[in-house]
């Protein structure tokens, strides 16, 4: 068994079966055709409970050519330009390279002497990305494994700086569109169940300032503490960005930390077009930002970014084997005493060779092309009487509802929404996201593919037409 332990011994091996499994992915990548076979769990399920863990097949060629049979063959692919589904991006090939590098060497980057190099590497993607930002030259940070992480880890800082002897007092207030990980992280870090405060958006979904003054003013007035307000800058429905400069305003005259959830947006940090669409990002105390949605990488790179570095410092707790307090007085630079995670993969690497490789402004580029799009498929949709659209994109999101002509029954509409979603996936031809707007059925794109083009935006949109009517037909056979 010791053939299987990576080592200066077994190197050639280590080769030969990275190329196997390199060869097979590349084979599907450059063959397929489709997003998603349409495979159902009731098909795929069986073949999975039919291996027998216990019973190793032994040999690399046989277990990739089951791995063809359980995953390869019907994995749902999002490099394929008729994936619009949700906030998956499709990767670039230094991001992959570093995944194979950083795997093998297995660096954790919790101390300095698991990682050394590493380490610095990610404070320097860490400063690289507050400078970015701009939010001066005491802000730090660390990555994390995605937005979630990085909005619990925010939060709980903010909390902590609130300084209130009642965590039933506390107040976060998020807009109506926010992501579902605010009042999670609220619910987690102990918070009240009215702890999160919900602010109304506007026609373009985004946050209201005029609605958050009252809020806040209505916290004062109450007795209770305004913990943090989290803008969003990307919502994951809409794409929508609040507006950060007046927000910024309303935090500083009420002294109320300022978190602004880029998760999606942080794309914009790297436009060559659009980089004024987050102004205002730079007054924040914290940021999120999910460099595996909008930087082309593979899942996770993601972290969390403050202002004031000291803040960090609610998230260090000191062991003596790990992390002794000594080490801080040495200069030793272990990134546990920053983060919620231990033992963590150098995901850093990923972001470092894509930079190197191609620079920031071919990520931005990139990014520009996929809001460029959303831009044309808006129109596409605003011309289209089959469709009735949400909101024009700030991002590359795109909200809309097919409307069948003779239906008045918002319910039936709804039902017929819903089932060209499901045939739509269940046919593998495209992958397409859903969601509810006051009360609604609709339908996302979520466009994050410099691949996908406008005839591919109309070619799926008449396919969910053709489902649509196709459910409509029947309905009224039905009823008749």
């Amino acid at each position: 068994m010791r053939s299987h332990l990576l080592n200066g011994l077994t190197a050639e091996h280590y080769r030969r079966s990275v190329t196997e499994g390199v060869e097979r992915v590349a084979a599907k990548l450059a063959t397929t055709e489709r997003p998603f076979t349409g495979v159902t769990v009731d098909t795929l399920s069986p073949r999975i409970d039919a291996i027998d863990l216990d019973r190793p097949l032994g040999d690399t060629t046989a277990v990739l050519d089951e791995l063809e049979d359980v995953y390869l063959r019907d994995a749902v692919y999002f490099h394929h330009p008729r994936y619009l589904a949700h906030l998956n991006c499709p990767v670039v090939i230094p991001a992959v390279l570093a995944e194979a590098v950083l795997s093998a060497v297995n660096s954790s980057l919790d101390t300095w002497d698991q990682s050394a190099g590493g380490t610095l590497i990610e404070r320097k993607l860490i400063d690289w990305t507050t400078a970015r930002i701009g939010l001066g030259p005491a802000a730090d940070g660390v990555f994390t494994s995605g937005g979630t992480q990085s909005n619990l880890q925010a939060l709980l800082l903010a909390r902590e700086e609130a300084k209130s002897d009642s965590l039933g007092r506390l107040r976060v207030f998020a807009s109506e569109v926010s992501h579902f990980s605010v009042q999670k992280s609220a619910k987690l870090l102990g918070l009240g169940p009215d702890a999160v405060v919900s602010i109304p958006v506007d026609h373009d979904k985004r946050m209201r300032t005029l609605a958050l003054a009252r809020e806040l003013e209505r916290c004062a007035k109450d007795g209770l503490v305004p913990m943090a307000v989290v803008a969003t800058a990307g919502s994951t429905d809409f794409g929508s960005i609040d507006p950060l400069p007046e927000i910024a305003e309303l935090c500083a005259r009420h002294g109320v930390w300022m978190h602004v959830d880029a998760a999606y947006g942080c794309g914009l940090l790297a436009s060559v077009k659009y980089r004024d669409r987050i102004e205002g990002i730079e007054r924040a105390d914290s940021v999120t930002v999910d460099y595996h949605k909008s930087f082309f990488q593979p899942v996770s790179s993601s972290a969390v970014l403050v202002r004031d570095a000291a803040t960090l410092r609610h998230a260090t707790y000191h062991a003596e084997y790990l992390n002794p307090r000594r080490m801080v007085q040495e200069r030793i630079p272990n990134q546990v005493d920053k983060s919620l995670q231990t033992t963590r993969r150098f995901d850093a690497l990923k972001l470092w060779l894509t930079l190197r490789t191609m620079g920031a402004d071919g990520i931005g580029q990139l990014f520009d092309e996929v809001c460029d799009l959303a831009r044309e498929g808006w129109r596409l949709l605003a011309a289209d009487p089959r469709y009735d659209v949400v909101v024009e994109p700030s991002l590359s999101t795109l909200v809309f509802r097919y409307v069948p002509p003779a239906v008045t029954d918002p319910a039936e509409t709804d039902r017929a929404n819903l089932y060209a979603r499901k045939a739509l996936f269940a046919s593998g031809d495209a992958v397409v996201a859903g969601t509810k707007v006051a009360g609604r059925q609709y339908l996302k794109f979520t466009l994050l593919n410099p691949e996908t083009t406008t005839a591919d935006i109309a070619a799926v949109l008449d396919l969910i037409a053709g489902h649509a009517e196709q459910y409509l037909g029947v309905s009224l056979d039905r009823a008749s």
